[in-house]
């Protein structure tokens, strides 16, 4: 492991004019997009920090996600680490490990964390900020982080937090009005990505297609899908856009369930509106797959 960090450091060197480096101000750093979209609402348009996040914007969840030497080079001229926490970034012990001094945060922390099933290989489920009330706490500890890290904008990085916590209140009630007369309840997912927003709004994921986005699914396992999705009344089955999944659509062929598409919000846009209107769009697909009252 050291001398895989000695080389990955000795590259950042040579690749290091190909990314950005700031001389001035405080450079931020986010591990995945939800957070960016979240830190970019906070910081709005202060000069004197900079933000910038690791994995490319066609990653999804960070599960499986390994360093490269474009993060060691951010991560080398970082003054601030926001990361998703509850684990899912496997790789913090490979960045502890380079950099030791680096102040890391993890925005999840104060939540009310879902364990994840017996037998999964982290001990909780990730995916907190598809609740906006789990997002509003994690807006909390970016904006308290950042005004640790530059105290001389707290009253701005206050009032874009209220904003934007104030945005945030909005999206939950309008989910929450959406959502209320549902007819049906239950769903399939994808992957274990809408615990949080089943709990939030009342939802039932009756099974996931596969624990984890690269995860194979044996003949054995098909097969017991389609089974729950029958016993169930075949719910819709929820696929997400950066991932493809030819087991949801031979558990549709078998069962008839209809195969439609919720968005994990872990790439799009770099808007300032673009978790809420990820957001809005689930809504629009559950009303119209689960139908109301």
């Amino acid at each position: 492991m050291k001398k895989l960090l000695a080389a990955l450091c000795a590259c950042s060197l040579i690749f290091s004019a190909a990314y950005p480096v700031f001389a001035e101000g405080k450079n931020v750093v986010v591990s995945f997009y939800p957070l960016y979209i979240f830190a970019m609402n906070v910081i709005g348009d202060i000069p004197d920090i900079s933000l910038s996040r690791l994995s490319s914007n066609q990653t999804g969840c960070l599960h499986d996600y390994q360093l490269v030497t474009g993060d060691m080079v951010s991560l080398s001229n970082a003054d601030l680490f926001l990361i998703n926490g509850a684990g899912m970034e496997g790789f913090l012990e490979t960045a502890a490990e380079a950099f030791p001094e680096l102040r890391t945060v993890s925005c999840s922390e104060g939540i009310d964390l879902i364990k994840n099933d017996e037998g999964a290989e982290t001990e909780y489920n990730a995916h907190v900020w598809l609740d906006p009330c789990n997002a509003i706490i994690m807006v909390e500890n970016i904006r308290n982080a950042l005004t640790s890290l530059a105290p001389d904008y707290r009253e701005q990085l206050e009032k874009n937090a209220d904003n934007y916590i104030q945005r945030l209140h909005d999206l939950d009630e309008k989910l929450k009005t959406g959502l209320a007369p549902l007819e049906n309840r239950d769903i399939v997912t994808f992957h274990e990505a809408f615990p949080y927003f089943a709990r939030a709004y009342g939802l039932n994921v009756i099974a996931v297609i596969s624990l984890e986005p690269d995860e194979g699914i044996s003949p054995r396992m098909l097969a017991e899908l389609v089974e729950k999705v029958r016993t169930a009344g075949s719910p819709p089955l929820f696929t997400e856009p950066q991932y493809q999944s030819d087991a949801a659509l031979a558990v549709s062929a078998e069962t008839g369930a209809p195969v439609r598409e919720l968005d994990p919000a872990v790439t799009g846009p770099m808007t300032c509106d673009a978790y809420e209107n990820i957001m809005l769009k689930n809504l629009e697909v559950l009303v119209e797959s689960l139908g109301t009252k």
